[in-house]
């Protein structure tokens, strides 16, 4: 959607945004806009709100204060059923892949197409072991159970039921925690190819910059709970933020100050 000056609506937009845990402000007015189509990685250190945002966006904690809007619609003041038809718009890969260990994989990965969907199980089996070939594994993985698998499988397991429902807006939460480089390098080139073909969105939250390297349009830097550099990937080496220097290449002495306890 464009105005008469060409203006494109941002597919999420988030002004102001606010959240605090009893004395603790997590976030302290972020301002952020991801253009459609736009792959937006957002670094920062461990408990600086890079997850609170995401689970403010996705609806899963409401903030104290502020706008998030998708596709120009107000979500923060949304009844049950308006937030039910954005929520379908949403794919997510979580940190700890949080596959269902009861069902097998096939399962796992067309759980959305069945519970929210309403596709045949006999379809819905058909399709998810199309999708599991997409993210490189066999059919006979299909039957097993996620514990059966490794943890490089797991991820793409995982990144098969985020993918499955075709989302507009994929979320990635810490996509390589806990795999070696070589395994978290094919996730990162398997999200990108995934959000592509599927013409997505992509907001991505992580501590690791060759991960963001490769998987970002754009990349953005949480700290004190506001956006405080964003720019193109390939800017950001020159970005002339010192927590920006400090974080990207893991400097002990700069203004991001590590508590250490003794």
């Amino acid at each position: 959607m464009k105005s008469d000056a060409g203006y494109r609506v941002p597919k999420i937009q988030i002004r102001d945004l606010r959240k605090a845990f009893g004395a603790k402000q997590v976030l302290d007015g972020i301002d952020l806009e991801i253009a459609t189509g736009e792959s937006l990685v957002i670094i920062g250190g461990s408990g600086t709100g890079k997850s609170v945002l995401i689970k403010n966006i996705i609806g899963l904690i409401a903030p104290d204060s502020g706008s998030i809007m998708i596709d120009g619609t107000e979500t923060t003041t949304m009844r049950h059923a308006e937030r039910d038809r954005i929520m379908h718009k949403f794919g997510m890969l979580f940190q700890g892949g949080a596959l269902f260990d009861s069902l097998p994989v096939w399962e796992n990965v067309a759980f959305g197409l069945i519970q929210v969907q309403r596709l045949a199980r006999p379809r819905a089996r058909e399709q998810a072991i199309e999708i599991l070939a997409q993210v490189g594994l066999p059919p006979e993985v299909a039957d097993l159970s996620p514990s059966e698998l490794s943890g490089g499988m797991q991820k793409r397991v995982s990144l098969a039921r985020s993918i499955a429902t075709q989302p507009e807006i994929m979320f990635f939460d810490e996509p390589t925690t806990g795999l070696d480089p070589i395994m978290g390098s094919v996730i990162d080139d398997l999200i990108v190819k995934s959000v592509r073909e599927l013409g997505a969105t992509a907001l991505s939250i992580t501590h690791d910059m060759a991960s963001a390297r490769r998987i970002a349009d754009r990349v953005a830097m949480i700290h004190g709970g506001k956006i405080i550099w964003s720019g193109k990937v390939d800017e950001i080496d020159r970005s002339g933020n010192a927590h920006v220097e400090q974080f990207i290449n893991g400097l002990a002495e700069g203004p991001i100050k590590m508590q250490v306890k003794g």
